[in-house]
């Protein structure tokens, strides 16, 4: 379907403007001169560990321990990004330290 001139003028005007609410929205509800309500501080403090979970579950659901290799690249990849993130408690060096033993396992390793 190939949209018209004026459908992709609204369409690009509505992604504007949700980018627009979504990122004024929250300093206009919670100004920093108030304080926000304490659902907002929980959601705060637990939504990272929820989204991180959510993501390697996400991660791992296809993967099969019992077909070939599968399941070997993702658990050494894990582990280190486990040793990673023990050792130097910075969740973007254990993110980016564990991507890159997985592709260097996929690519080197188990191709």
């Amino acid at each position: 379907m190939i949209m018209t001139t004026w459908q992709g003028v609204v369409t690009v005007l509505m992604a504007v403007l949700g980018t627009i609410i979504t990122r004024f929205l929250p300093f206009v509800l919670f100004p920093e001169s108030k304080k926000p309500p304490h659902i907002i501080d929980y959601l705060g403090n637990v939504l990272p560990y929820a989204m991180t979970g959510l993501l390697v579950v996400y991660s791992l659901k296809n993967v099969n321990p019992f077909a070939g290799s599968h399941g070997i690249p993702e658990a050494i990849a894990i582990a280190a990004i486990v040793v990673l993130h023990v050792w130097k408690r910075n969740m973007l060096l254990s993110i980016a330290g564990g991507t890159v033993v997985y592709m260097a396992l996929l690519q080197l390793v188990f191709a």
